[in-house]
């Protein structure tokens, strides 16, 4: 069995749990290394906005809005 090619398909309720879980071990890792990632902020927050604008345009092509 290939893990990569399995298929799923997550309802809204299930995937808001994962997210949840993710942004939990996030706001872990940042406040326990918040000196770290301090120093590193202009370039994660540039990746953020880039990340955003791309998702965003995906989203939006999905929806056929583009």
């Amino acid at each position: 069995m290939n893990f990569f090619k399995a298929e799923t398909s997550w309802s809204n309720a299930e995937f808001i749990i994962f997210k949840l879980c993710v942004a939990s071990v996030y706001v872990l890792i940042g406040a326990y290394f918040s000196d770290f990632f301090l120093q590193y902020r202009f370039p994660i927050l540039t990746i953020f906005v880039i990340t955003v604008i791309w998702t965003v345009s995906l989203w939006l092509r999905k929806m056929k809005w583009i």
